[in-house]
């Protein structure tokens, strides 16, 4: 039996070395994987609502005829519009258009431009006929593409700017093209 209780000694005397090592390690991990948990569990701040959609925070208003309905210098008609930023980040104008065919458009400032929250731009826009053949025949409510940016989004977004720039539109080609009936 002498031969049996060597064995369990030499391994009992190297536990017995090793057990502070182990039970070192053994508390380590055990403080790790609760700080682990405590970061895992922890509260945090809810994220920040997304700022608005551009088309959400701006409004376009029709300010006036610059030039009269006559039409401005060589054969187009200029208007004044407000652009508005309600709230969120600053507002860029990347494009203005207008969807009829046989139109030109130019603005002032030109495209890009920026505007600022709870501020806002005045933007002269020129409208030139470049072709009264294909020029809108029927101008109930014409209405002027921007393109608008912000942190959130890019969007293409069609303003429809009441009946006033219509009735000054419409004046405004029938001088351009002629008083012709289409």
């Amino acid at each position: 039996m002498a031969g049996h209780a060597r064995p369990r000694g030499r391994v009992a005397r190297s536990c017995e070395r090793h057990r502070r090592t182990v039970l070192t390690t053994a508390a380590a991990l055990l403080v790790l994987l609760g700080a682990a948990h405590l970061y895992a569990d922890r509260t945090r701040e809810p994220a920040a609502d997304p700022p608005p959609y551009p088309s959400q925070a701006v409004t376009l208003e029709y300010l006036d005829a610059v030039d009269g309905p006559d039409g401005a210098e060589g054969g187009g008609f200029s208007f004044a519009v407000r652009l508005s930023v309600r709230s969120g980040p600053p507002v860029t104008v990347t494009r203005i258009a207008q969807p009829a065919a046989g139109l030109s458009v130019a603005s002032s400032p030109a495209a890009p431009f920026q505007t600022k929250p709870h501020s806002a731009s005045k933007i002269i826009v020129t409208l030139r006929v470049t072709e009264c053949d294909k020029a809108p025949r029927n101008l109930g409510f014409p209405f002027l593409d921007v393109t608008l940016r912000n942190a959130r989004a890019i969007q293409a977004h069609s303003f429809i700017l009441g009946p006033r720039y219509a009735r000054q539109l419409s004046q405004a080609l029938q001088v351009a093209c002629g008083n012709d009936s289409r």
